[in-house]
């Protein structure tokens, strides 16, 4: 499991954000949640996070810059991620199927990202 945490900005604003390959999901708080389109799911949505089940009926589309280079990808709404080793308030989770999409790779013992392999464009067959 590889974790890096950065900031990334969501419309403009700066989110403290844990990019970890042990999530596979996304997840953003709230408070993020207001910045972006979100709909209501058809039925709840359970799931573990941050050492206790958390459910949702709320996603959202996470429309945001990554070191200066755009993604989008699909996000559950929760109330609460948790806190990093710092104890800072994580965010946004982004997790490892949204991390593949984008080529994002944690590089955890340089706490940076590696996007090298982010795509400039989409080839689909």
């Amino acid at each position: 499991m590889s974790r890096v945490r950065e900031a990334i900005k969501v419309d403009g604003r700066e989110c403290w954000t844990l990019f970890d390959t042990g999530s596979r999901n996304t997840y953003v708080v709230r408070e993020v949640a207001k910045l972006l389109v979100t709909s209501k799911a058809l039925s709840p949505i359970k799931t573990a996070i941050g050492g206790g089940i958390k459910r949702t009926s709320t996603t959202a589309v996470l429309e945001a810059k990554v070191e200066g280079r755009r993604i989008s990808t699909h996000a559950l709404v929760v109330d609460e991620i948790g806190k990093d080793e710092a104890g800072k308030p994580i965010e946004i989770l982004f997790g490892a199927l949204a991390m593949q999409q984008w080529g994002i790779r944690p590089v955890p013992d340089e706490e940076r990202l590696d996007l090298t392999h982010y795509p400039r464009e989409f080839v689909e067959f």
